[in-house]
């Protein structure tokens, strides 16, 4: 048994995960009728990654700001600009492809016990209220702006604490750490029950009357995951991107798909983002942020669905008003929380935008929550690993200036 064990730690995360993958589907065909005991194991899983997260972004700041001295670099300012960038322009590319390739749906699936935000406003007053959050409500809610915004005050004021009182916190957070690659080491168990959840409980004949709209859907996310990031990456490290692209992609976007949560991916990432050989001070700070604001997955949920309902109604729309969705949708993104389906509440604020009523805004939300098996699962891949991508691309522009080598693992 422990020949067994030790021969299967030996292969990659990946490829054990993908061993998973196939497991689950497996047995979602020859037993559906096993769902809960089998999906359990993907239960454990997403709620242990969700139940860590919060504590260990917590530590890692705290520790990253206490520790930082006056005059060391960071990239923050980079990574914002590639969060706030990238999100505009995947509202953008969603907005022109429901130009080229039109949509329209069949209304009238209701949803109920679900409050949209009011307008822009309520999205960012509700940005800042978290950011004043109790600090034990924010850690007990994953509340990642009041998480970062606590860390980051009682990090400034470690400051001149004892060494021996920052080298405590840091402890705490590299045994955070070590808690969160036990949990990894999990991950093809917890992705077997997600996929196998998945298949037995939705199956998928009742997502064939939706496809043109998710080929849209899918296809914009392809697009930014495959084009557009790349074109980034490219400006910014002057090397063939691909290599670091798809290492996030298949690191990160994999186990974001089946979790379906940039909150419970943020130690993935953190993990990532370690074995890139990135700057802790740095990427403690931006995958956080980036689970919070860098929402490009949402943007395009947001416009595309929205264009859609346009569509349906007979809503003749210009550029300069499609453009202006593409603003909006990339500002409505980042109040998007980063938890499943957090973008399709979103829907009614854009739609306000051609004034249509709520209630048939609401149905349009019934449609992404039908096709939200798909839907969801991508946008939170390309959200999540475009966290880790555009942390690493800003050190490596840095890197690259110096004239270090980048090199990219190929584990």
């Amino acid at each position: 048994m422990g020949n067994l064990l030790n021969s299967w730690n030996k292969i990659s995360l990946v490829k054990r995960i993908i061993i998973g993958l196939i497991v689950g589907i497996i047995l979602a065909m020859i037993a559906p009728e096993a769902a809960q005991p089998i999906s359990i194991f993907g239960s454990l899983f997403v709620g242990a990654l969700k139940s860590v997260a919060p504590i260990l972004v917590f530590f890692l700041v705290m520790a990253a700001i206490s520790q930082h001295k006056s005059g060391q670099k960071t990239n923050m300012k980079s990574i914002i600009v590639l969060y706030l960038f990238g999100t505009f322009l995947a509202g953008l590319v969603a907005v022109l492809a429901s130009f080229m390739f039109p949509v329209t749906l069949t209304l009238g699936a209701g949803v109920e016990n679900v409050t949209p935000p009011g307008g822009v406003s309520e999205v960012l007053k509700a940005l800042l209220m978290n950011i004043v959050s109790n600090p034990i409500t924010a850690l007990s809610s994953a509340n990642y702006i009041g998480i970062l915004a606590w860390a980051l005050l009682l990090g400034l004021a470690l400051k001149g604490a004892p060494e021996t009182t920052k080298t405590m916190i840091s402890n705490f957070a590299d045994a955070l750490g070590q808690v969160v690659r036990w949990v990894i080491s999990f991950a093809p168990l917890g992705i077997m029950g997600l996929v196998f959840d998945t298949i037995a409980t939705n199956g998928i004949a009742s997502l064939l009357n939706y496809g043109q709209l998710l080929a849209v859907l899918v296809g914009c996310m392809f697009f930014m995951a495959f084009v557009v990031n790349p074109i980034i990456t490219f400006v910014a490290i002057r090397q063939n991107p691909y290599p670091l692209v798809l290492k996030c992609l298949k690191d990160s976007g994999i186990t974001a798909f089946f979790t379906r949560s940039s909150a419970a991916n943020i130690p993935v990432n953190m993990s990532l983002c370690e074995e890139l050989g990135l700057d802790k001070d740095t990427y403690s700070v931006s995958i956080p942020l980036g689970a919070t604001i860098n929402m490009a997955g949402a943007a395009i949920t947001i416009s595309v669905l929205t264009l859609a309902a346009v569509n349906t109604l007979g809503i003749k729309v210009d550029m300069g008003t499609a453009l202006i969705l593409s603003i909006l949708s990339a500002v409505s993104a980042c109040g998007a929380s980063g938890v499943a389906g957090g973008s399709l509440l979103l829907i009614p604020l854009a739609c306000s935008l051609f004034g249509i009523p709520n209630d048939v805004a609401m149905q349009v939300v019934g449609v992404g929550f039908v096709v939200g098996v798909i839907q969801d699962s991508c946008e939170t891949a390309l959200n999540s690993s475009t966290d880790a991508l555009f942390t690493a691309v800003a050190e490596f522009a840095e890197w690259r200036k110096e004239g270090k080598p980048i090199v990219i693992s190929k584990k």
